[in-house]
C-alpha cells in the first residue's frame, strides 16, 4: 500500500495546527474580536439553520458512525497483523487533522476568548465567606418563593409538567428577554434536541453536550425535569459561543431566570443554590447546615430525587469518563478541569452584587 501524499500533508499539518492554537490561546483579545464576535456567529447560525429543523440528532448519528469506523479500523489492523501499518496510521492521523481543524474553526476557539466577566463589566475579586453566605441566603429565599408559588405548599416537590420538546421552545423566550438587557447574549435559530445517547449519558454522568461539528445542543432526556430548563439553557449558551463551563452555567442561569415561566425561574435558582451551597460547605460545613434548614422541605425532596436518579446509574466506568473529560477541559485552558463548573459562583457573587445587592 502506497503512502498517499495528501495524507502525509494533512498529518504534517496536525502539529502545525496545535502550535497555532497554542499561540491563539495567548491572544484572547484577538480571538474575542475576530473569532467569537467575528466569524463564529455566522458559522454557528449556518449550522443551526441547516440542522435545527431535523427532528433527530445528526451529531449523535455522526458520532456513532465515527466510533464504528474507528473500531472497524482497529479490528482490520489487528486482523491483517498490522500489514501496511505506516500508511494506515498516516491515513488515520490525516483524518484526525481534519477533525481537529473543524473542531476549532466551528466552535473550539471560543475556549480562548476573553472572560465573560470582562464582557459583562463585572469587577471580580476574591469573595469572602460572608459574601457567599449572603448570596446563598438570597438564592434560598428566591428558590423558596418560586417553589411555593408553584406548589402552594412548602412541603410538596415541584413537578415540571412540560415535555422536553416544549422546554426547548420555551427556552428561546428567556434568551429573547435576556438579550434586551444584554444584547451580546442573543440567541437565534434553535437547534436543541434530545440526545439519542441519553442512556449512555446517564451512565457517564453527563446532562448534555454541544456537538461542535453540527452546532446542535444535545440534552439528556432522562434528566429529572426540574433541572431540565437550566441544562437546556446551558447547552444553548455553548451554542452562542461561551465554551467555558462556568460561563455557560451562568448564561444558562440568566436565560432561565429571565424566562417568564415559573418552572424556569425555579430551575435557575435551584441550580444557583446547588453551586453556592456546595462552595459554602467547603468553607464552613456548620454554616451550610444552618442554611439548609431554611430550605423548604419540598425543595429538599427535589434534590433527594435528583440524587437518587444519578445514583441508579453509578458504575465503575464513570470516573474514567470524567478523568478523560477533565483532561480535555484542562487542554482547553480550563485549568481546574471539571471543577470549572463550580467557578460559576464567582459570577453569581458579581451578578447579585451589581444587579441585586444583598
Amino acid at each position: 500500500m502506497k503512502i498517499n501524499k495528501k495524507h502525509v500533508l494533512l498529518t504534517f499539518l496536525l502539529p502545525v495546527q496545535i502550535v497555532l492554537i497554542q499561540l491563539a490561546a495567548e491572544n484572547p483579545a484577538f480571538i474575542e474580536k475576530y473569532y467569537s464576535n467575528g466569524i463564529y456567529p455566522p458559522i454557528a447560525s449556518f449550522f443551526r439553520i441547516i440542522f435545527g429543523w431535523i427532528p433527530f440528532s445528526v451529531g449523535d448519528v455522526l458520532l456513532a458512525f465515527g466510533l464504528f469506523i474507528f473500531i472497524r479500523f482497529i479490528c482490520r489492523l489487528i486482523k491483517n497483523r498490522f500489514r501496511d501499518f505506516i500508511p494506515k496510521i498516516i491515513h488515520f492521523t490525516a483524518i484526525l487533522s481534519v477533525i481537529y481543524f473543524c473542531f476549532y474553526l466551528f466552535w473550539g476557539l471560543n475556549y480562548y476568548r476573553e472572560p465573560l466577566a470582562k464582557n459583562l463589566q463585572y469587577q471580580q475579586k476574591k469573595y469572602t465567606t460572608e459574601q457567599l453566605q449572603k448570596v446563598t441566603a438570597h438564592v434560598i429565599e428566591k428558590l423558596n418563593e418560586y417553589q411555593f408559588k408553584i406548589t402552594k405548599s412548602d412541603t410538596l416537590k415541584v413537578e415540571n409538567p412540560y415535555s422536553q420538546k416544549e422546554m426547548y421552545t420555551m427556552a428561546i423566550s428567556g434568551y429573547e428577554n435576556l438579550s434586551k438587557d444584554l444584547p451580546q447574549l442573543k440567541y437565534q435559530y434553535k437547534s436543541v434536541k434530545s440526545s439519542l445517547m441519553s442512556l449512555l449519558q446517564s451512565y457517564n454522568g453527563t446532562a448534555g453536550y454541544l456537538n461542535p461539528l453540527t452546532g446542535e445542543a444535545q440534552v439528556n432526556n432522562k434528566l429529572p425535569k426540574t433541572s431540565y430548563p437550566t441544562t437546556t439553557c446551558h447547552e444553548m449558551a455553548h451554542q452562542i459561543g461561551f465554551a467555558a463551563e462556568n460561563e455557560a452555567n451562568f448564561v444558562g442561569f440568566l436565560a432561565a431566570n429571565y424566562n417568564n415561566d415559573l418552572y424556569f425561574k425555579y430551575a435557575s435558582y435551584r441550580m444557583a443554590f446547588g453551586y453556592c451551597i456546595s462552595e459554602l460547605r467547603k468553607r464552613d460545613q456548620n454554616l451550610s447546615k444552618v442554611l439548609w434548614k431554611t430550605v423548604n422541605k419540598g425543595i429538599i425532596k427535589d434534590f433527594n430525587a435528583s440524587y437518587t436518579f444519578w445514583q441508579q446509574y453509578k458504575n465503575p466506568f464513570e470516573p474514567l469518563v470524567k478523568k478523560g473529560y477533565n483532561a480535555y477541559l484542562k487542554a482547553n485552558k480550563q485549568d481546574k478541569g471539571v471543577q470549572s463548573y463550580n467557578y460559576v459562583v464567582d459570577l453569581f457573587i458579581s451578578y447579585f452584587d451589581k444587579v441585586n445587592p444583598v
